[in-house]
């Protein structure tokens, strides 16, 4: 009877537990993001940040470019306690379309990446914080960083403290990061290596890194598009992870010139895996998925304690 009565208490705690204590199939949670359409993409995100107690707000967009013509966006976008300034944690969730018409199940670039935003969200619901943090969810990175421009067109930057922006996070244990954001993103990175040390992780810092949605927000990205710097640049950062090897090739590919030693014609292994038929789930490990998310929300911590407010 004993036994009955703490199982029966035990079942209901872990009704009344809320989303974020409890542990979910992070592979399942990525695996639904293998959909026919960006449409129905956005319906998983919206899914999984409710299902972790989160009301998500769809902010709707007129996108495109050049080769899709014009076409509806969303952004989706989940806030996080209150303050003057915010911290953004961000990451795309749209996939490209392949040659042959399909989709591709953009699962290492990048659902992986958007379910560790999730689970940061979830730990840092609980957090006491100096600022307010807003996860947004992009559209249509893959056409242009078009969803993250849209979001600074509608809201500005004037009041955001910092970025983090999550890029390729499917599998591996080495946080790689980026060191092009410009010289005010200076104290964010030092912040990613203050906690590379606290965690005793692998982590490899790039001089150039892949651009991703972090460009729009930095202000590099109309530079290199070669409009003119119309835009606030604030602190920036993009981040994501790899295996051990393959982050130091990447790096030598992208920083080590005509003498990286790389075999000729070597593309490193994520290269192969992106924008491809091959970006599957045999590539994705939730051990990495839960360590970006604690990671994450360790990094955001650390800038909302060191951000002035």
């Amino acid at each position: 009877m004993l036994f009955r009565s703490l199982a029966a208490a035990a079942a209901l705690l872990a009704v009344a537990a809320p989303a974020a204590a409890q542990d979910v199939d992070l592979r399942a949670q990525v695996a639904a993001f293998v959909q026919p359409s960006n449409e129905a993409r956005t319906q998983v995100v919206v899914d999984q940040l409710r299902a972790a107690g989160f009301e998500p707000m769809v902010e709707t967009f007129v996108g495109g470019n050049r080769q899709t013509g014009e076409m509806e966006g969303r952004n989706v976008v989940v806030t996080i306690g209150d303050g003057p300034r915010e911290i953004l944690l961000t990451a795309h969730y749209d996939a490209v379309k392949l040659r042959d018409g399909t989709m591709s199940q953009g699962v290492v670039d990048n659902a992986a990446s958007v379910v560790g935003v999730i689970e940061a969200a979830k730990i840092l619901k609980a957090k006491d914080l100096n600022h307010r943090v807003r996860i947004i969810l992009f559209d249509q990175e893959e056409l242009g960083l078009i969803g993250a421009r849209k979001w600074i067109e509608a809201h500005g930057l004037a009041n955001v403290a910092a970025v983090v922006n999550s890029d390729v996070a499917g599998y591996g244990d080495t946080m790689m990061y980026g060191l092009n954001n410009g010289a005010q993103s200076a104290g964010v990175t030092r912040a990613v290596r203050e906690v590379c040390a606290e965690r005793a992780m692998n982590c490899v810092g790039f001089p150039v890194y892949p651009p991703s949605d972090d460009r729009a927000f930095s202000g590099t990205g109309l530079a290199e598009a070669g409009q003119a710097g119309s835009i606030d640049r604030v602190p920036t950062v993009s981040v994501g992870f790899q295996d051990h090897v393959g982050a130091h090739q990447m790096w030598l590919a992208f920083n080590g010139g005509e003498t990286n030693g790389l075999a000729e014609g070597f593309v490193p292994q994520v290269f192969q895996l992106i924008h491809s038929a091959e970006d599957t789930m045999e590539r994705i490990d939730p051990a990495t998925v839960k360590l970006a998310g604690e990671t994450y929300a360790a990094l955001v911590e650390r800038l909302d304690a060191g951000l002035s407010h």
